[in-house]
C-alpha cells in the first residue's frame, strides 16, 4: 500500500502561481510513477502531468505544457507539480497518483494508488 496526502492547493488570481505537495508513506516511493490529474465541476477526471521513477521521464497534457512543471524528491517521498501562468480552466481538485511500476505511463487507470485531492480555484 502506499499512502498519498497532498497540499499546496488554494484560491490564486488567473495569472499566479501554486505549488502542490503530495507526500508519500508505505511502500517504496521510488518504484512507481507518479502522475497528477484533475477533475473539474461536471467534468471527467483528466490527466495532468507524470514523471517516471527516476525523474528523468514526463509527460504533461497538452493544455499545461509550458505552463506546469512536475518533479519528485525520491528521498523525501515527494512529488511537486509547480503550476505557473494559471488560468480559470485549471479550476478542478487535483489528485496525486501512483502506479504504473513495470513501466511509464499516462494511463489513469494503470494508477493504483491515490490520493484525496486538492482544490485550485483561478479566479478570472
Amino acid at each position: 500500500q502506499v499512502q498519498l496526502v497532498e497540499s499546496g492547493g488554494g484560491l490564486v488570481q488567473a495569472g499566479g502561481s501554486l505549488r502542490l505537495s503530495c507526500a508519500a508513506s508505505g511502500r517504496t516511493f521510488s518504484a512507481y510513477n507518479m502522475g497528477w490529474f484533475r477533475q473539474a465541476p461536471g467534468k471527467e477526471r483528466e490527466f495532468v502531468a507524470a514523471v517516471g521513477w527516476l525523474g528523468v521521464t514526463k509527460d504533461y497534457a497538452n493544455s499545461v505544457k509550458g505552463r506546469f512543471t512536475i518533479s519528485r524528491e525520491n528521498v523525501k517521498n515527494t512529488v511537486y507539480l509547480q503550476m505557473n501562468s494559471l488560468k480559470p480552466e485549471d479550476t478542478a481538485v487535483y489528485y496525486c497518483a501512483a502506479g504504473g511500476a513495470a513501466r511509464f505511463t499516462t494511463d489513469m487507470e494503470k494508477y493504483d494508488y491515490w490520493g484525496q485531492g486538492t482544490q485550485v480555484t483561478v479566479s478570472s
